[in-house]
């Protein structure tokens, strides 16, 4: 399947790679399927962006960090930065928006918070990293697949996080 649809040339990755994005890109999408009417039942709702999203990863991004939530607060520095995009989405749609540096920092989040429903945007690995943590205080939940990864200048698609939310 990811040599009908070109994922190895589109995303430069080898066939291993390549199958295993094809596979985790269906499971995210058949969990979105399945959650979507329960999500749609919640009220209070959470976004998480992933930091290296970020249009300036190379120090001229103007977010800053803050460890007591811990989030990145983002800055509306750049007008076609993809996290202050979807940051200025999420606030419209009435969520509460992280821009997270990885999954281990969303416990504390969670624990301060009593959400619902969470969206979150993030690489196959943190997805299934949080998936338990959500499950055991039984959030519902949707998520945005990054169309390109690599812990730096990521993307995922903002048109698939307007539906979403």
């Amino acid at each position: 399947m990811a040599d009908k649809f070109k994922i190895r040339e589109i995303f430069s990755l080898n066939l291993a790679e390549a199958s295993a994005f094809v596979e985790d890109l269906v499971e995210i999408q058949f969990k979105n399927v399945r959650e979507r009417e329960n999500f749609l039942k919640t009220k209070k709702r959470a976004l998480f962006l992933p930091h290296c999203s970020r249009k300036y990863m190379d120090g001229r991004c103007q977010a800053n960090f803050d460890p007591e939530i811990p989030t990145y607060r983002c800055a509306h520095c750049s007008p076609d930065c993809l996290i202050k995009r979807s940051t200025e989405l999420g606030e419209r749609n009435g969520y509460d928006v992280y821009v997270l540096p990885g999954g281990t920092c969303l416990p504390s989040i969670l624990e301060k918070n009593s959400y619902e429903g969470v969206v979150g945007v993030a690489c196959s690995q943190e997805l299934r990293q949080v998936e338990g943590l959500l499950k055991k205080r039984n959030l519902s939940e949707q998520a945005v697949f990054l169309s390109k990864n690599g812990c730096a200048n990521t993307k995922f698609s903002l048109e698939s996080l307007k539906k979403i939310l």
